[in-house]
C-alpha cells in the first residue's frame, strides 16, 4: 500500500528518535551496572525493550505503506552519573512525545488512521511510562538525596 511520503518521512523520524532511545538506554543500562546499581540498571534495560518494540511497530508500518525505513539513530548524549543519565534520557522522552503528537496531527491531516493507531499507543507509553518515571527518579533524587537515593537503588 503506498503511503503519503510526508508520512513515511515523519515516520523515518521518529524511527531515528526510537533507535537513539534505545541505544541510549542500552549504554545507560550497561554503566548503571557497572556502577552497581542493579536495580535502576533493570529498569533502564526494560526501557530499551520498549524502545526497540516501539523502533520495530514503525519499521512495519513504513514497510507497509512502501517506505524505506532509515536505521540511523539522533546523535545519544550519554550520561555521566545517575543524575544525569536520567535527566538526557528524559529529554530524550519529552522530544519524542512532541514529534509523536506532530506525527499524529499528520496522519490525521492526512486521514491514515490506521498509523495514527500505530502511534497512540507509543505516545502513551513515552508520556505515561517512560518519562513519567524518569521524572519520578529525578524527584526522589532530590526529595531523598543523592546518597540516600543511590544507596536504594544497589542490589
Amino acid at each position: 500500500m503506498q503511503g503519503h511520503p510526508a508520512v513515511i518521512d515523519a515516520l523515518n523520524a521518529l524511527l531515528a528518535n526510537e533507535l537513539s532511545a534505545r541505544d541510549q538506554y542500552f549504554i545507560h543500562s550497561r554503566m548503571l551496572e557497572h556502577w552497581g546499581f542493579t536495580k535502576t540498571a533493570a529498569r533502564i534495560a526494560h526501557e530499551m525493550e520498549d524502545e526497540t518494540a516501539h523502533a520495530s511497530a514503525l519499521i512495519h508500518r513504513i514497510l507497509m505503506l512502501d517506505g524505506t525505513p532509515r536505521m540511523t539513530p539522533a546523535a545519544l548524549n550519554v550520561g555521566t552519573d545517575v543524575r544525569s543519565v536520567f535527566a538526557n534520557d528524559l529529554a530524550v522522552e519529552l522530544s519524542v512525545v512532541t514529534h509523536l503528537r506532530e506525527v499524529i496531527a499528520l496522519t490525521e491531516h492526512e486521514s491514515d488512521f490506521v498509523t495514527r493507531d500505530v502511534l497512540l499507543p507509543m505516545l502513551k507509553d513515552t508520556e505515561e511510562d517512560h518519562a513519567h518515571w524518569l521524572e519520578q527518579q529525578l524527584r526522589l533524587l532530590q526529595a531523598l538525596g543523592e546518597h540516600n537515593y543511590l544507596q536504594s537503588q544497589v542490589g
